[in-house]
This record gives C-alpha cells, structure tokens and sequence, in this order.
C-alpha cells in the first residue's frame, strides 16, 4: 500500500541528504507483503549502506532467516498466513546459543494493544504506518548500534543484588542460580538498573541511556519495565526490586521499601494494641 510510506519532499539532487553509511554494513531482512513498501524500505537501507535480503510472508522470512542469518528483521505485523507476531516468536524462539536476531515492528498507526504485542513477543522497536524510510533506517541503525555495543565483551565486575547475578562479560544474568531468558533490551535495562541502585530513572532518561534514542514512544519502556519484573520479581503484581515511583519513574531497590515498613510497623503496632486488649479481656 502506498500509503504506508510518508513521501519525502523533493530538495533536489544536491540538496537531499541520506543516512551516512553503516560503519559495518549489516545484512538486514525486510518481510513485508507489500512489494511496494518492501522495495521502497529495501531502497533506503541499500543507500545506507546495508545489504538487504526480502520476504513477503512468514515462512519464506524464517527460512530466509535461517539461510542467510541476517544482523537484523524489518518485520511487518500484518503478514498473509503467519502473522508478525508469529515471526517474531518463533525468531526469539531459534536461538541456538546465539543472541537473538534484532526486530524492527512495521505496524498500522492506532494499533496500540498490537504495537505492545509487538514488544512483548520481543521486538527492539516498532515504527507506525505511515512512516518515513529515512527514519526507519535511523531506527534500524540505533538497534544494530546497540546490538553491536552489547556484542562487545564487557569486563565490568559481576553484579549481584536480591538473588539475582550479572556477568556482563557471558550477558548472562541467573536468579537464585537459574539462568534468566533474557532478550538483548532487557539485559540493558536490567544491568542500568543495577548500575544506579537507589535513584529514581524517568522514561526519558531510560529511553535515552538505555535505548540511544532521544525520541520515541515511551510506552515502549513501559513494556520492557513489565516483562523485567515478570522474569525478576517473585510477584510481579506487587514488585518490591523495579518501584514505582508514581509521577517521577522507577526505582531499583534491594532493601525494604521505607513505606511498606512503616505500614508493616504500624500494622504490628496495631496487632500488638490487640493481643494486649485480648489479653485484658480474657480472649487471648
């Protein structure tokens, strides 16, 4: 559909400007049913500097994906017989020992209960439809960035806090000695966390030090925030490690939270007010 692709103002020849190439040209898997968006989309990341391979549904992207193994999945969501989602699951779900491959989400504009989707099956980032090619390729040269950065041993001490352990160096993180699944954002995240224990960490700043973006919808944090505490915390519903901290962002705490110790406190109080009062009266 041509409507999916913002059309660029005509600056001219001289005038107009792409992406500077990739530092390391990556090959990039562009799955999209449309010819039009995919040759468009395929265009700009050729100009970029990327080798491009395309597939139109969801088989022919796993097998392409398994034949060429590419460095990253542009990844429409609506797709004829498999879906997106489908894909991506099954991208996330073919590992063997290596880090998973980096999706970027095509998704029509409005759909927000699937954009989340999208990022809980384990997409990197989404762009909407209609949407500019110049600013996919800068999304998809801020995951490979991060994908690369994060591929790069890190020889920083192990961390440990709350039955959890990080070996940055392995990117391998175990909770009470059981191995973690998780995916390359959620590493990030959960070792910033670690790395600023105590502080209060707003969207913004998460999305910026986390993500490398200085734009982008912050619900997308809000969705690795969610999925972290389901792999971290022993109640996810009632997380005591990722807070919190209404109107201001969350906070990585290991120790008690200070509220909740004085509601425990007073509520014993209270309890203790009882059993005296039983005790007076006969009951206890």
């Amino acid at each position: 559909m041509a409507s999916s692709i913002e059309r660029q103002p005509d600056t001219g020849p001289h005038t107009e400007r792409e992406p500077a190439p990739a530092e390391t040209p990556g090959l990039v898997l562009v799955v999209d049913d449309d010819p039009t968006v995919s040759e468009v989309v395929a265009g700009y990341l050729e100009r970029a500097g990327y080798r491009v391979v395309r597939a139109a549904d969801g088989p022919t992207a796993l097998r392409a994906a398994q034949e060429h193994r590419p460095d990253l999945v542009v990844l429409d969501l609506m797709l004829p017989g498999m879906d997106g989602l489908e894909v991506c699951r099954r991208l996330r779900a073919h590992r063997d020992g290596s880090p998973p491959v980096p999706v970027v989400m095509l998704t029509a504009r409005g759909d927000e209960d699937d954009r989340i989707l999208g990022l809980e099956v384990g997409a990197d980032d989404y762009v909407t439809k209609p949407f500019s090619p110049r600013e996919l390729v800068l999304r998809v040269r801020s995951v490979l960035r991060r994908a690369a950065a994060t591929a790069v041993p890190n020889t920083g001490p192990l961390r440990a806090a709350a039955g959890l352990a990080m070996d940055p160096a392995a990117r391998r993180v175990t909770k009470s000695g059981v191995e973690l699944a998780l995916t390359l954002r959620e590493f990030d995240l959960l070792a910033y966390f670690l790395g600023h224990q105590g502080q209060v960490c707003d969207r913004e700043r998460l999305m910026r030090e986390v993500w490398g973006w200085d734009f982008g919808d912050l619900s997308t944090v809000t969705v690795h925030v969610r999925r972290l505490r389901g792999k971290i915390e022993d109640d996810p519903a009632n997380p005591q490690l990722i807070r919190t901290v209404w109107g201001a962002g969350y906070r990585f705490e290991t120790g008690p939270d200070p509220a909740r110790g004085a509601a425990s406190a007073s509520d014993a109080s209270a309890a203790t007010g009882a059993s005296i009062v039983g005790r007076e009266d006969g009951h206890a």
